[in-house]
């Protein structure tokens, strides 16, 4: 009588695993990167009503508990530039009427280019726990930071209509090009947050250096002083970015419409803006996340 075979020997043999495959490929080529950047444009239109929540909730956050909240900054500004208008009118010899309009303005204005150039470079440092959590466009944590700025800018507009109601300044047709003006002005705050984001991400000592040289700029920028003041300089000016970008914005409120080498300087300066912007994320937007 023949033995029975153990259970476990009657079992059929366990399949044989496939074998491992390590597929190495080198980095998208930069076609391909560039259509990932523009999905992530796309995707970010998509994000609309998140973006506008996420900014405006930023603000929301920054003021808790105060009692004027973002019109501190209002009250700030008005203070500030009653205080330079009054005594910087004297050292300059300018009319007080026409001075003070053209001052707060100018401040106005400044104030949010310097307090978005700021932002603009922790763009991706300060979400970087929205980064690592979520998959979510990385246009998305730019305009949050451009959306952020405007509603802080729209309660400093406060100031500029009070001072043009004290001093009877009525804007007349031309100030109408101020409105495609501010809008070439959020294109190139986007194009900021996506350059400098994505460059103080990767080296993290480039703020202090960027405030450093914002610093320099109000100086040497037509904000407290008129460009008449240079004379026979004055062709200089339209080497300067700020001074371009300021008139075809400001130039249009005040009744001073700016001119065609104005106007080409400043679509010059934004077009090597948003190129620049373009080809570093373009180049820099897989790496982002490991940056943080």
């Amino acid at each position: 009588m023949s033995a029975l075979a153990p259970e476990h020997a009657l079992a059929p043999a366990p399949p044989t695993p496939p074998p491992v495959v390590l597929d190495l490929r080198s980095g998208l080529g930069f076609a391909a990167r560039q259509r990932s950047a523009v999905q992530d444009f796309a995707e970010a239109l998509r994000y609309r009503r998140l973006v506008w929540t996420l900014g405006s909730l930023d603000i929301r956050l920054r003021y808790r508990g105060s009692a004027l909240g973002p019109f501190w900054l209002t009250l700030s500004t008005a203070i500030m530039v009653a205080a330079l208008g009054l005594i910087y009118s004297r050292l300059l010899h300018e009319d007080l009427h026409s001075y003070l309009p053209y001052l707060a303005l100018s401040m106005v204005l400044w104030n949010f280019v310097n307090t978005l150039v700021a932002e603009a470079c922790l763009t991706f440092t300060q979400a970087e726990m929205l980064v690592r959590s979520l998959r979510m466009p990385f246009a998305v944590h730019a305009a949050r930071v451009v959306v952020r700025n405007v509603l802080v800018l729209g309660h400093n507009v406060l100031v500029i209509v009070l001072v043009l109601a004290i001093f009877r300044v009525v804007p007349g047709p031309g100030a109408l090009l101020a409105i495609p003006a501010f809008g070439l002005w959020l294109v190139d705050a986007f194009a900021l947050c996506l350059l400098l984001g994505a460059f103080c991400a990767r080296f993290r000592d480039i703020p202090p250096i960027v405030a450093s040289v914002m610093q320099i700029a109000f100086f040497v920028s037509p904000i407290i002083w008129r460009p008449g003041l240079l004379h026979h300089a004055a062709w200089i000016l339209p080497f300067n970015p700020f001074y371009t970008l300021f008139e075809i914005l400001r130039g249009p409120v005040l009744g001073n419409l700016p001119g065609r080498l104005v106007w080409a300087s400043a679509l010059g300066y934004s077009a090597v803006l948003l190129a620049a912007a373009w080809l570093l994320f373009v180049r820099v937007r897989g790496r982002i996340a490991f940056w943080l």
